[in-house]
């Protein structure tokens, strides 16, 4: 049976159903202060130090351009400002967790496997395949939000952790405003996300890129090494590994693709497998997605303006990656292309597991097989996508200005729709 195609035609003006109009209307207005944010955190804990204060700067910068985003709603700014006290209180969690077994900082991290590529290049299906081997330790959506278990996250004997509960009420409520979501990019709770996620207690990374337009953080984070936040993400995985073993991860993050320093200084054992994918299809996918949970997150929405700042985005991310992609010897990486994972996913995990020297086991490749069988492309319906039309893009321009990254990687170009 082939998948549904969705089309959304109403990125610009959107036609808002009575449940996102009653959510909008709902929102409690916020303050932007760092005050604010910590004394939420400190009261949703119980706790007070977040330890190294040099977070707070970063804080700042992050608030500071969530105010200056005047394209903001009064719910996109209740939902940043809750992810900021969401992740200040895994900070105070991580920091109380440490001060309370300092022999975390000696947990071993052994030859983590590490997925870098852009988002809709493959990572995802690609990292939750591996997920599926007992051998190695993953991270799913409901670890992410909530990464240290509070005192009184203690689940009963053969009870869900309540984390796991609280994700899963998310998600649902998430997925009853955005029912077209999944089709674009799936949230379940099991499902393995982004391990970027864990600098977002250190209050760097990507992350608020993707539910505003946070310009003045965006040059504060190009203008900053992030290897000190490499290494915090690194604590808290060890963290993470002492709560719950094995001390083998599977991780992805686009990031990671403008962030090969950092990352090789962090975990110099890991093996990297790069994804690749034209850019053209990654944009006019990522952009859509973004553009459609606009509608619950912003009063105005300037479609064109969105994919002016995603394709200098992507373009600076990708120019970082082609310089710095032989900091990653051939003996511990290696580049997929993302027809040829669509055309052979199992050649491409036998040879992801033979340079992580990891046997591909009878019992592994049937786990395997049924994480494929259960998620095939497409599972929740196909979005038609169309960047000349709802973004005003010059395609033939876009493509034009990412030829080093075609010509360095042999990266296949997809048609996409309103190309000439």
């Amino acid at each position: 049976m082939q998948p549904e195609t969705i089309h959304i035609d109403d990125l610009a003006a959107p036609r808002l159903t009575p449940l996102q109009q009653q959510a909008i209307a709902a929102a409690e207005p916020v303050t932007m202060s760092e005050e604010a944010v910590l004394a939420a955190a400190r009261q949703a804990t119980g706790l007070s130090d977040f330890g190294a204060d040099d977070f707070r700067e970063r804080l700042r910068i992050w608030l500071q351009s969530f105010d200056e985003d005047e394209g903001l709603g009064p719910l996109g700014r209740a939902s940043l400002f809750a992810d900021t006290v969401r992740h200040a209180s895994a900070r105070l969690r991580l920091e109380d967790l440490l001060q309370r077994h300092p022999e975390i900082r000696e947990q071993r991290i052994d030859r983590p496997l590490i997925i870098a590529g852009l988002p809709r290049s493959g990572t995802t299906n690609l990292v939750n395949m591996l997920a599926a081997d007992p051998r190695l330790r993953s991270m799913p959506l409901w670890e992410t939000m909530e990464p240290i278990p509070a005192a009184l996250d203690t689940p009963a004997p053969g009870a869900p952790d309540p984390r796991v509960v609280r994700t899963s009420q998310m998600w649902g409520a998430f997925e009853a405003l955005l029912p077209l979501m999944p089709a674009m990019h799936e949230m379940a709770p099991d499902h393995v996300h982004e391990d970027i996620e864990l600098q977002g207690a250190d209050f760097s990374s990507y992350l608020p890129e993707w539910t505003s337009r946070p310009h003045r953080w965006r040059d504060y984070y190009y203008a900053h090494d992030q290897t000190p936040h490499y290494a915090y993400g690194r604590r808290m995985l060890q963290a993470l590994t002492w709560l719950k073993g094995p001390d083998r991860w599977v991780l992805k993050s686009p990031p990671h693709m403008e962030n090969l320093r950092p990352l090789r200084a962090t975990y110099p054992d890991a093996t990297v497998v790069f994804t690749h994918r034209d850019p053209v299809a990654v944009l006019q996918s990522a952009i859509t997605m973004i553009a459609y949970g606009d509608r619950i997150r912003r009063h105005s929405i300037d479609l064109r303006a969105l994919a002016s700042y995603w394709i200098d985005r992507v373009e600076h991310l990708l120019q970082a990656c082609v310089r710095d992609r032989d900091v990653w010897p051939a003996a511990q990486s290696m580049d997929v292309r993302f027809d040829e994972y669509m055309a052979d996913p199992q050649g491409v995990l036998a040879r992801v597991y033979a340079m992580a020297g990891l046997p591909l086991t009878g019992e592994t490749q049937a786990r395997l097989n049924a994480y494929m069988d259960a998620n095939p492309r497409g599972k929740h319906g196909r979005v038609a996508y169309d960047l000349h039309r709802d973004f005003g893009v010059d395609i033939a321009a876009v493509r034009e200005r990412f030829g080093f990254y075609y010509q360095r990687f042999s990266v296949r170009l997809e048609r996409v729709a309103g190309e000439a």
